[in-house]
């Protein structure tokens, strides 16, 4: 293949990475709000939610390796996985809406409706995420330019945390006023059509370059073979899954942390008294955040030529561990130091952000570099089960920690409450971060490696 045909445009690299907006307009709103939407506005218990967080992972264990399996089987004149982005972009959107819906149902209809359009929800989300995921791996073959893709992919994976920060409270309040449930519906209408814009342009700019060795059909049976014995696949999936963890418990707690804890703030600046709301501080907060995200993620691609890219994950995902970890020692009043912690765990997390999917597509050349078979679609949606059931078991673990220290929604907490919110944004967390750390430690594939397999594939080819 030639050295030309490696290299994407910027027009291909930003319109793949729009995908990626369109997906953390909901993922990011499941993980900052919806533990919270659930409990506080449609009035679900803590324990009930937690069970329909993890019950629901059961079904995905199942659907997310048959979707890549189906991607991997799909031959159509459009590409292999391009044609999901076109075929369930409105599915997505629609049934991003009806999650925030808030029938008047029994405290048991409640449970079934959340419960049910949670999990179609998490369907759609497999049916076109796994396929947007493997378009990464074969765009182009060349690994170091697939980590600058991943850059961009990220970037844009921040923007999109950026506006649900910035917007949804603000949407909610404009839509809502006083009435928040209806606040909620109105504003995820806004970015459910958002997202169905920006999947339908990711089908429109991008391409598919690289094709498998071998043209026949692995057999299911040898691919699930070749993912479980890929043992770099296997480190960075368990990190995937405590970086999960560690992502949904910290940042699902910054609204009952600031709502419970901090409560509404005066500050004097320059002589002069300010009032913040509980909930204009917890924006701030995560807008800042993801500001200086951006900021980690776009200097991914140099650390990682630097360091290599497992060194920089796991070095960073610490950082991200220790800083999260000193959130037990503040007080209430200690706005600013949470404000410089958030700003150091929140650099450090964008090149973890941005690398984790960089190293997914190297894992799928390394298993064809040693078996000679290719299963893009298997390996990234193996990926995405680990992405989601380090979400549902971090959304479980919330609301389970919560409810057993005894929270009760838009009620004054007790001294145990409180102590569990301090936790759950503080020491939980950590302790799952520096199991990813842990792990990631014993990864294999560094930079000089992937160079080799890279030249060895490429001769293949030719």
């Amino acid at each position: 293949m030639p050295i030309d045909s490696e290299k994407l445009s910027i027009k291909e690299k930003l319109g793949y990475s729009l995908g990626d907006t369109a997906s953390n307009l909901f993922f990011q709103t499941f993980i900052l709000f919806l533990t919270y939407f659930y409990t506080d506005v449609f009035g679900i218990s803590a324990t009930a939610v937690a069970t329909i967080f993890l019950v629901g992972r059961i079904w995905d264990a199942v659907n997310d390796p048959i979707m890549g399996m189906i991607a991997d089987r799909t031959d159509t004149r459009m590409g292999k996985f391009r044609p999901f982005l076109l075929w369930f972009a409105v599915p997505f959107g629609v049934l991003g809406f009806l999650m925030f819906i808030t029938p008047n149902f029994s405290a048991s209809g409640k449970v079934i409706y959340a419960f049910v359009t949670y999990n179609l929800m998490m369907m759609i989300y497999t049916v076109i995420n796994v396929p947007y995921s493997a378009l990464m791996g074969v765009i182009t073959p060349n690994s170091q330019e697939r980590t600058v893709v991943s850059s961009f992919r990220f970037v844009a994976a921040f923007v999109g945390q950026f506006l649900v920060q910035f917007s949804i409270l603000r949407l909610v309040k404009f839509f809502g006023g006083s009435n928040e449930a209806l606040g909620w519906q109105w504003a995820m209408a806004v970015l459910s059509g958002l997202a169905v814009i920006l999947f339908l342009t990711t089908f429109a700019t991008t391409n598919e370059r690289v094709k498998p060795l071998q043209q026949r059909k692995n057999p299911l049976k040898q691919d699930l073979a070749d993912l479980f014995h890929n043992t770099p696949w296997l480190l960075i999936g368990g990190a995937t899954i405590f970086q999960l963890i560690y992502i949904v418990i910290r940042n699902g707690s910054i609204m009952y942390y600031f709502k419970y804890f901090v409560k509404d703030q005066q500050l004097t600046l320059f002589g002069n008294v300010y009032s913040f709301s509980f909930g204009s501080l917890a924006s701030s907060f995560m807008l800042a955040g993801t500001i200086i995200t951006i900021i980690g993620a776009i200097l991914a691609n140099w650390l990682s030529k630097v360091v290599g890219k497992s060194r920089c994950y796991y070095s960073c995902l610490a950082l991200a561990g220790i800083s999260t970890a000193l959130f037990y020692l503040l007080k209430p009043q200690d706005l600013v130091l949470m404000f410089i912690l958030q700003f150091f765990t929140s650099f450090a997390m964008g090149p973890v952000s941005v690398l984790q999917w960089a190293m997914y597509t190297d894992t799928a050349d390394y298993s064809e570099w040693r078996t000679g078979r290719r299963a893009t679609g298997l390996v990234m949606s193996a990926s995405l089960f680990a992405l989601k059931l380090g979400i549902a078991l971090g959304g479980a673990l919330l609301a389970w920690i919560l409810a057993a220290y005894g929270f009760e929604a838009n009620v004054e907490q007790s001294l145990t409450s409180l102590q569990g919110i301090r936790l759950v944004m503080s020491i939980y967390p950590a302790i799952a971060a520096f199991i990813g750390v842990a792990l990631m430690v014993l990864y294999p594939l560094n930079n000089k490696m992937m160079q080799k397999i890279e030249q060895d594939l490429k001769a293949r080819r030719q």
